[in-house]
């Protein structure tokens, strides 16, 4: 499991920086009406969607909340006042406070389906009748491009996906929220070249092989033979849901 403390100084650097964050606001922001007036962006990280949130509707008053400090510790440099320390299965809010609640690169990270449920059901709980939940799906399907690097990969053993599309509606259903929209984006600059994907496997990312173990180092060296070591494989282009909370009566 990645350390959000450790990793939020470089988390933006190499996570596809402003590029990323500017096509996955502009994303999620199509989902959102323009006249939502209370919005929670949950996970929110470094805030730097959260950030481009608050920006692009200002007659919007905007919260981020993440359970990482290091995270919140930037977040709050770019979003003064409005960032809290929180853990989204177990939001610090009264019931209807949010017209909105976002959450972007979230739930594949969770550890297992009651996590993902809680998460789900927080988010409900917290939006008003009529609001709008909005969330990232399928995060690491998207990487699979159908490239050499998938096709070496393919065979790893991978956790089971938290966020796939399905089994986020069937959360969304379980807690009163209904279909109301999708979109995608581009993630440029976030194709997998092979010596970083060696790093990343190494690193324990995408498969539920551990650092170290040997089946991950014969993955290594299948890698290590494509050409290309350094080129960027196509980018992933990452899909976004929304669901809605009936309106009261």
């Amino acid at each position: 499991m990645i350390d959000y403390d450790e990793e939020a100084g470089a988390y933006d650097a190499t996570r596809g920086g402003e590029a990323r964050a500017a096509a996955a606001a502009d994303a999620v922001l199509g989902l959102i009406p323009e006249t939502t007036g209370r919005l929670l962006d949950i996970a929110c990280g470094t805030g730097i969607v959260t950030r481009r949130l608050a920006a692009a509707r200002p007659g919007t008053r905007v919260t981020g909340a993440d359970l990482a400090q290091g995270m919140t510790r930037l977040a709050a440099a770019r979003l003064p006042g409005a960032v809290v320390r929180a853990d989204s299965r177990r939001l610090p809010f009264p019931d209807g406070t949010f017209d909105a609640v976002t959450s972007v690169w979230l739930l594949h990270l969770l550890r297992d389906a009651a996590d993902a449920d809680r998460v789900v059901a927080e988010c409900a709980r917290v939006l008003r009748p009529g609001g709008v939940y909005v969330t990232t799906v399928d995060k690491a399907a998207a990487h699979d491009v159908g490239s050499d690097i998938d096709a070496v990969l393919a065979p790893r053993p991978r956790r089971p996906a938290r966020d796939a599309a399905d089994v986020v509606a069937a959360h969304a259903a379980r807690h009163g929220l209904h279909p109301a929209g999708r979109a995608s984006f581009p993630s440029l600059g976030q194709g997998r070249s092979p010596r970083g994907t060696i790093a990343d496997l190494r690193r324990g990312w995408f498969t539920l092989l551990p650092p170290g173990d040997p089946l991950t180092e014969r993955f290594a060296e299948r890698l290590a033979a494509l050409p290309d070591q350094e080129r960027p494989r196509a980018d992933p282009c990452f899909s976004v849901r929304a669901f809605r909370k009936p309106p009261a009566g």
